[in-house]
């Protein structure tokens, strides 16, 4: 057995990928969803792809975010600081 028994991630790397990502997709979720708003008939690209690519935005945001709480909570965890 190569593995440790108790594997951890890099938290604090973690913790600033999220806090970053999280501000990002959101931008562009609102981003495409405007742009999709905006577009016309003919328009290329097209409505549809731009609101799957807004959709897409949200739920990344939403996982980034998620990420982003759980990461918190082990930190404090750590740290003896838990809220619990």
């Amino acid at each position: 057995m190569s593995e440790p028994l108790h594997a951890q991630s890099a938290l604090r790397l973690r913790l600033l990928l999220s806090a970053l990502f999280v501000p990002l997709f959101l931008a562009g979720t609102v981003f495409f969803g405007v742009w999709a708003a905006d577009t016309g008939s003919g328009d290329s690209p097209g409505r549809g792809a731009l609101v799957v690519v807004a959709v897409v935005c949200g739920a990344l945001a939403l996982l980034a975010a998620a990420d982003l709480l759980v990461v918190i909570r082990r930190l404090r965890s750590e740290h003896g600081t838990g809220t619990r």
